[in-house]
């Protein structure tokens, strides 16, 4: 593993940790900021701001505080162009973070999603829980 681990996180993932900043994926997440680098894509950022701004989301956290994070892992992420169309996944949703992961030279993908899990590793790049992400990164 290189220095600075690149990781994917998908949506689900990252609206847990802005949500339950104390959870697993919260924590992972975290780790992942403080020592790692978080990729995007256009069509991921994208995604995120539309779940995000669900109205059933306001009991946990405010719209304006999700908006916040959200600015701020924006500034945060690295970028990545898709260099490279994928198309194996189960739920052909996934294939972005695939997609993602390729293009940015990924050394995991954080997920909780049984279809992206089952595909680890994909090319080299891991597809880990956040507990395993956690272990993971900690080695």
């Amino acid at each position: 593993m290189r220095d600075k681990p690149r990781c994917v996180f998908d949506t689900n993932v990252i609206v847990s940790a802005f949500l339950f900043e104390r959870s697993e994926p919260g924590r992972a997440f975290a780790e992942a900021l403080d020592r790692g680098q978080i990729l995007l894509s256009a069509q991921v950022a994208i995604e995120l701001t539309e779940v995000l701004r669900r109205e059933k989301f306001d009991r946990y956290v405010s719209r304006k505080k999700r908006e916040d994070l959200l600015k701020a892992l924006i500034q945060e992420a690295v970028f990545v162009e898709i260099t490279e169309r994928i198309e194996v996944c189960r739920d052909p949703k996934d294939d972005k973070y695939l997609e993602l992961a390729v293009s940015g030279g990924a050394d995991c993908i954080v997920s909780g999603d049984g279809d992206l899990l089952v595909l680890s590793p994909f090319r080299e790049v891991l597809v880990l829980r956040p507990a395993d992400f956690l272990r993971w990164i900690s080695l």
